[in-house]
């Protein structure tokens, strides 16, 4: 058994609950509206919803696992723990699920910057959108450097912040946008005549990507109060909430944005949605709780991710200085190192080839992690069918989202494939030399 550490208690549920919120509505949601528009138009809300479901059942095995071990390595040390002689299944998902971080934390800054100069005239200048990215994810370095409660209240500001503006701008959208709700569901329903399922379900794995986020309150379980009831209460809560502001958020966009509009433009649709319905102050209102949308993104991810990346370490699966940390427990040199590989990252560009990286590992690394509960089920005392709920669900997400990619996008395909083979043989090299390790003890 690895030994419980002892730290100081300062999270309780509302600051769990930000911190998923905080890694889940990070920006993602305003660009995959316009790819749902393009696919399957008034419909999205219903695969929003969809995705929602399937991030329930994802969620169900981290919850099981999370409260069960109570380990803040969390996807990487559920497997380890579970099949602890496997070091290279144990090394491997560890590497990736990092990795994947590292891709959501560099997309998160990059949209903070393209959001942050998008009035001004440096709008269209690369490199100060670069400078103004490195900024961004160095201040929240800094952040979680100086203070764990610190970073907690900071980061309920932010997040709840965000979700009642959001709020409050996408019933505006609604109430003064071009659509009438008589209108919209008529629309609706004669888009429901021509859409195809598989679409609808394509659009719901995509949409999934969006709920990435949530696992992140499990590596907090040593600064958190009351793990046993608190994380599946984080957990849940923190999903419920999404899929809620979500679903306002795309009938917000499809009741004040020509569909058109929101293919056309992305991310910025909304903006510019809301300028024409409810004026500047509406364009304003957006571009402010799309930077809280990505800062708190940005805090929550280098939370957590640099705790997984410590308890790795720490396991002599990645560079041993990793795992160093300071007086009050923090990973500095794990932080550190998340922040310098994500602004590099930024600097080599290509950051939504590395994104769809990022989203299919969620999805495969949660399947994985179904798979896991459902293994050791009489242990975390799991139901066996909403386990095998989960493996399907996620099964068919992982089938969905990849047929996506390799019909739509087959050369961002061919580069995920190379950074899977590099991270695999990373893995791969860290894993036997721990292997020698032991061998040579014995």
């Amino acid at each position: 058994m690895t030994p419980v550490r002892k730290r100081g208690k300062n999270l309780g549920v509302i600051e769990l609950i930000a911190i998923a919120v905080g890694g889940m509505v990070g920006g993602g949601i305003f660009s995959i509206l316009g790819i749902s528009a393009s696919m399957i138009g008034y419909l999205t809300p219903l695969a929003i919803i969809i995705g929602g479901f399937i991030a329930m059942l994802a969620a169900y095995a981290y919850v099981k696992l999370g409260v069960f071990y109570k380990d803040e390595g969390a996807t990487y040390s559920f497997v380890k723990r579970t099949f602890p002689h496997k070091h290279i299944a144990a090394a491997s998902i560890g590497w990736y699920v990092i990795f994947g971080y590292i891709s959501t934390l560099s997309l998160y800054a990059y949209t903070f910057s393209s959001y942050a100069i998008s009035s001004t005239d440096f709008a269209d200048n690369e490199w100060v959108r670069k400078a103004v990215a490195w900024s961004i994810i160095a201040l929240f370095t800094i952040i979680n450097l100086w203070s764990v409660k610190g970073m907690g209240r900071i980061e309920d500001i932010m997040v709840y912040t965000k979700l009642v503006i959001l709020f409050i701008v996408s019933v505006l959208l609604m109430q003064h946008g071009r659509t009438s709700f008589g209108r919209f569901m008529d629309l609706m329903a004669k888009d429901a005549e021509h859409a195809k399922i598989l679409h609808i379900l394509i659009v719901a794995s995509i949409t999934f990507v969006a709920y990435e986020g949530f696992q992140l309150v499990i590596n907090a379980v040593n600064e958190m109060t009351n793990p046993e009831k608190n994380i599946p209460r984080a957990i849940y809560g923190a999903i419920v909430l999404v899929i809620t502001i979500y679903v306002v958020l795309a009938l917000g966009a499809l009741f004040a944005v020509p569909i058109e509009n929101l293919i056309r433009d992305k991310e910025y649709a909304l903006a510019a949605g809301a300028s024409e319905a409810i004026g500047q102050l509406g364009k304003f209102l957006v571009i402010f709780s799309a930077l809280l949308a990505t800062s708190s993104a940005i805090s929550g991810t280098v939370f957590g991710s640099s705790r997984q990346m410590a308890v790795i370490a720490e396991d002599n699966l990645m560079p041993k200085y990793l795992a160093k940390r300071t007086s009050k427990n923090i990973p500095a040199n794990a932080l550190i190192t998340m922040a310098l590989l994500a602004s590099t990252l930024i600097l080599v560009g290509g950051l939504r080839l590395i994104l769809e990286f990022g989203s299919i590992t969620f999805l495969i690394i949660s399947l994985l992690m179904s798979v896991t509960n459902y293994t050791i089920r009489n242990k975390t005392k799991s139901s066996a069918l909403i386990s095998i709920m989960s493996i399907t669900g996620l099964s068919l997400g992982a089938v969905f989202i990849l047929y996506y990619e390799f019909t739509h996008k087959r050369d961002q395909m061919y580069f995920i494939i190379i950074i899977y083979i590099l991270l695999t043989i990373g893995a791969y090299w860290y894993a036997k030399h721990k292997e020698k390790t032991e061998q040579n003890k014995h």
